[in-house]
């Protein structure tokens, strides 16, 4: 049982869609699904949960949220030697183009509240930035966690005041909102991703919300070689071919028609959780903050486990090395020699997600900070040490469309009898 699949609309108009591509020889990274998936995305991104007035973002159609990310940065002028301020509780995706670039990522830590970026961290990694080189920093991403919406209120004020352009990382946040308005359309640029595992799949791809068409045609032109308006190839600046292929942005269409029935799922499997786990002692369900304004779409169901909680074979955590894939890894992994690191999850969560495992359940620690991975050593961090401590005792609990109440319901059975009494 995996921790979160995106699935096919019943209708099947992700075949149909698919199909036309193919019938019209449009297998390529541009064509009708394309365009069309990307004005599902505006109107999607663009709408209002209490239906005033609908914002006017445009969206183009990546090969990647990463991809996203990378020209987001390029949009707002990072080059060689900046800096750009990362949320360090993150998926590497977030911080991996600043270094594309040549930049320097500076790790900002997280608030307890949300798991997110922390405000007064930010500010102070702002202002110390500046004593230290000279100059502001040239970006801010925060990311929206296991689809948890951010203090966006908060961030921006900040940002503004120093004249800082956001890029939000809503790749697990799509359908999340604060104050009804979707995340990913408060920054300057807006990322979105559609990997098989989120609220709905292209099977990879992605996407970047953009303020204007002016910015959205000057990411797409980044996006496919950047090439001039000459009979012949000539390129003034370094292009990428980031567009997403026809085919892909099929399947994108007909998972529109699904989105917010995921979103709904994800809703209630969260409840479900946080109502069969209430009286489980030690065990504590992440819970967006009372403040109304916060509506997550709760991508995955995230939750901490209290050091004094004791789980079956926990006194085997760690023994051996791992030899093949866990969890989401796919392709090549790379082979260690020691079972641990300097940071990781507690043995009792490393002891629960082999139990699980062992009941065909997977669940999977929280991301590892950035700044406690190896390849950024050396990158400045702001932190309070809250994420750290998060990570150490936090796990992700299955939450996909496939997962229905009789699942949740055999998942906290096995969760309880993981527990020794």
């Amino acid at each position: 049982m995996y921790l979160c699949l995106a699935h096919m609309s019943e209708e099947g108009w992700e075949q149909k869609y698919v199909k036309e591509a193919f019938d019209t020889n449009w297998v390529v990274p541009m064509g009708p699904n394309v365009n069309a998936f990307e004005k599902d995305l505006e109107a999607f991104a663009n709408s209002k949960s209490d239906g005033s007035q609908p914002l006017d973002r445009k969206v183009v159609c990546l090969s990647a949220g990463t991809a996203a990310v990378h020209l987001a940065l390029i949009g707002c002028g990072v080059k060689a030697g900046d800096e750009v301020l990362v949320q360090s509780y993150t998926f590497c995706a977030s911080s991996h183009p600043i270094t594309y670039l040549g930049a320097k990522p500076i790790f900002v830590g997280s608030e307890g509240e949300t798991w997110n970026m922390d405000p007064q961290l930010l500010e102070k990694a702002i202002i110390d930035r500046k004593e230290k080189t000279g100059k502001y920093p040239k970006a801010i991403i925060p990311v929206a966690l296991y689809g948890m919406p951010y203090h966006i209120d908060k961030i921006m004020a900040i940002a503004d005041k120093y004249g800082i352009p956001v890029v939000e990382d809503a790749a697990e946040g799509m359908g999340s909102r604060f104050d009804g308005q979707v995340l990913g359309t408060f920054g300057r640029y807006g990322v979105l991703s559609f990997n098989g595992n989120k609220m709905i799949t292209t099977s990879g791809g992605g996407a970047l919300i953009c303020r204007n068409p002016e910015e959205a045609n000057e990411i797409m032109w980044y996006a496919t070689q950047a090439r001039d308006a000459y009979p012949y190839y000539q390129h003034i600046a370094i292009g990428y071919n980031y567009r997403m292929s026809n085919v892909c942005a099929g399947i994108g269409r007909g998972q529109m028609t699904v989105l917010n029935s995921h979103i709904d799922h994800h809703k209630h499997v969260q409840k479900l959780y946080e109502e069969l786990l209430a009286d489980v002692p030690g065990v504590h369900i992440h819970k967006q903050p009372e403040d109304p304004r916060f509506d997550g779409n709760f991508w995955l169901c995230a939750a901490t486990l209290d050091p004094s909680v004791h789980i079956h074979g926990q006194e085997n955590a760690y023994k051996e090395v791992i030899k093949t894939a866990v969890g989401g890894a796919a392709g090549v992994i790379h082979a260690v020699e020691s079972a641990t690191t300097d940071c990781q999850p507690n043995d009792n969560v490393e002891a629960l997600r082999v139990f699980m495992l062992g009941k065909k359940i997977e669940t999977r620690p929280t991301w590892k900070p950035m700044h406690k991975q190896p390849v950024y050593a050396n990158a400045p961090v702001y932190t309070n040490g809250v994420e750290e401590d998060l990570f150490k005792v936090g796990f992700c609990l299955p939450a996909g469309p496939y997962v229905s109440d009789e699942d949740v319901h055999y998942i906290v059975d096995c969760f309880k009898e993981a527990i020794v009494k």
